[in-house]
């Protein structure tokens, strides 16, 4: 008797493009995913201009958490139904810079989403 176990390609998905905005305001990024894990973890990464990536947050179904840098009173993002938007509220200059959703363990093919305050 042979058995054969093929797992599904695991994928991350996002909206390209700029997203204007002005300070003060709230913007919601969209990831969604594709993955044959029962219990996927996502993490959200923030990039600034020569700057390398810096962990947001990370989210695994029913719990996750945020790095210091990050309070959860300004960015947030709720794991369900194979989506989990980044919001960050209360935009500051700061904020300016592409941001990435990564599925773990796949951290490649992601597309960029920038952020522009104006």
């Amino acid at each position: 008797l042979l058995f054969s176990l093929c797992k599904g390609e695991d994928k991350v998905m996002q909206p390209s493009g700029d997203v204007p905005a002005a300070e003060g305001d709230s913007v919601t990024l969209n990831c969604t995913f594709e993955t044959s894990d029962s219990y996927p973890y996502l993490f959200w990464y923030k990039q600034q201009r020569n700057g390398s990536p810096e962990l947001i947050l990370q989210r695994v179904t029913g719990s996750g958490k945020n790095s210091p840098k990050f309070p959860k009173d300004r960015f947030g993002a709720e794991l369900k139904d194979k989506s989990v938007p980044l919001k960050i509220q209360k935009l500051e200059l700061s904020d300016s810079a592409v941001y990435y959703c990564a599925l773990q363990p796949t951290v490649t093919g992601n597309k960029e989403k920038h952020i522009k305050s104006i």
